[in-house]
């Protein structure tokens, strides 16, 4: 997919990369506080940054995963987005200042928990994928093999509560499982093959 984006004319390359990242790249910027406009504000910052990138861009494994790179892009912008007016807060959140001047103690400490970005982007990461996954199978079989596997396999429901509720009976549901499963299970691993690490 990368060596087709770098092709600034290959509209369909970018369709599919639009399609599977824009929405990742909103999640994560909604979860680390940005409402919706802001958020989208740095989904698209994001996504010119890599079309502007994306010509001498060279994908080198051993130098850190797209998935990486795309955080670390996604992380800036975010930033960006939280410095702008950070001043006008700073001067109504900050408490008196400490007779040396210096700020409170609990102030300078490190927080040992890591970056919270890194999980968000982490849970997001996954559960998009399999997001993708799911969109892409559901228009590959009926919707009501769909339907049996997402409340089977996905919401967890009791064989017997999908049959009263569907009308239909337990073999059904087995059968969607299995081809809707199936189904998964090759969509998994064709994004498996994007850059980012998706397994």
């Amino acid at each position: 997919m990368l060596a087709r984006l770098r092709e600034s004319e290959n509209h369909g390359a970018w369709s599919a990369f639009f399609d599977i990242y824009w929405p990742l790249l909103v999640t994560v910027a909604r979860r680390s506080g940005l409402n919706g406009a802001d958020a989208q504000d740095v989904a698209q910052d994001v996504l010119r940054m890599v079309a502007q990138q994306m010509p001498e861009f060279r994908y080198d494994p051993a130098r850190g995963s797209f998935k990486a790179w795309l955080l670390t892009l996604t992380r800036r912008r975010i930033a960006r987005h939280w410095r702008v007016g950070e001043k006008e807060r700073k001067c109504r959140q900050e408490g008196p200042p400490t007779e040396t001047g210096e700020t409170h103690l609990l102030e300078r400490m490190p927080d040992d928990r890591g970056d919270p970005l890194d999980a968000v982007w982490e849970t997001e990461w996954r559960q998009h994928i399999v997001d993708v996954a799911l969109r892409r199978v559901r228009a590959s079989v009926s919707a009501r093999q769909f339907q049996i596997y997402t409340l089977a396999v996905v919401q967890e429901m009791p064989m017997k509560t999908i049959t009263n509720a569907l009308c239909v009976n337990a073999a059904q549901v087995y059968l969607a499982k299995h081809r809707v499963g199936r189904l998964m299970k090759a969509e998994l691993g064709r994004l498996s093959k994007l850059p980012g690490d998706f397994g």
